[in-house]
Parts: C-alpha cells; structure tokens; sequence
C-alpha cells in the first residue's frame, strides 16, 4: 500500500469538507443578517438560530482546517509484520466470518472514510476506544468492537 498516496487521498477529503463547510457556514450567516428573517416580535427567532448554526458550521470548518493542518505536517512511519501499532498505521483486521475492516491510524477527524484502491480505509485516532485498544498492538493480536452484546472479536492480520 502506497500510505503517501493514501494520505494524499485524506488531505483531498479535508480540503472538501472544508470548502463544503465554510460556504455553508456563509450561507447561515447570510441568513441569520438577511432582512427577510429581521423579527417583527420577541418570538420570531429565525435569524437567532441561523446565527447559532452559522456560528455552529463556522467552528466546524475551523476543526477541519486544523485537521488539515495536522495531515499536512503528518510524517508517515514504516511498519513492518512484526511491528507494534502507532500513528500513521494502517491496519487490516480480520473477524471470523471473514470480513475485513482496513483502518488508518490518524491524528484527527476519526471515523472519515476514503475509497483507496476499491477498499474502504475509516481513519481512527489513538484517543478513540479502538485507537487505544490497537495502540501497541502487532499481528496475530486480537481486539474487539463494539459493546454489550453487539461485541466483535477482529484478528489483526496485517500492520503497515
């Protein structure tokens, strides 16, 4: 797997969701100051809670940038079979009804998806509940997802 590509993949995300963000953000705040949505009474509150949201997707986009920030600075690691897991690893876990989940161990913005060679590769970081249980980590190890009586047992199977 080609993680510098990869990496570039998450980079290209960030810069959409950016955009996508801040001009939704534009949008609510072009609303929430429209003289359309002025109140006539104390409760007419349309342009308060298009300040909230405004206000709410400005943040957002703020969070995003920051993200992208830390993948532009992110200095990828070499990971070989027998190496324990850290940040910038990508990791293959195996359950026993074969399914497969490929996970890439980022430093923000867990849970993002990217489409990587027709494989679905979900960013995670280290401070969620399955960063911490990989962290440390090597092939032939096993974690499980999921809590209560929805618990899966995956097999790491490979690490780079």
């Amino acid at each position: 797997m080609d993680k510098q590509e990869l990496l570039q993949l998450i980079r290209e995300q960030l810069r959409l969701d950016a955009t996508i963000q801040f001009n939704a953000a534009k949008t609510a705040h072009q609303a929430s100051t429209d003289q359309e949505n002025i109140p006539d009474n104390k409760y007419e509150t349309l342009a308060l809670e298009a300040s909230y949201l405004a206000q709410g997707q400005a943040n957002r986009a703020q969070e995003i940038r920051r993200a992208l920030e830390s993948y532009t600075q992110l200095e990828l690691h070499k990971f070989d079979h027998d190496g324990t897991i850290a940040l910038t690893a990508v990791v293959t876990l195996a359950a026993d009804d074969g399914t497969q989940r490929v996970l890439f161990i980022g430093p923000r913005e867990g849970g993002m998806k990217v489409m990587y060679q027709q494989a679905e590769i979900v960013v995670i970081t280290p401070a969620s509940p399955l960063g911490r249980a990989l962290i440390g980590k090597e092939c032939g190890d096993c974690v499980t997802i999921g809590s209560g009586g929805s618990n899966k047992e995956f097999e790491i199977i490979d690490v780079c």
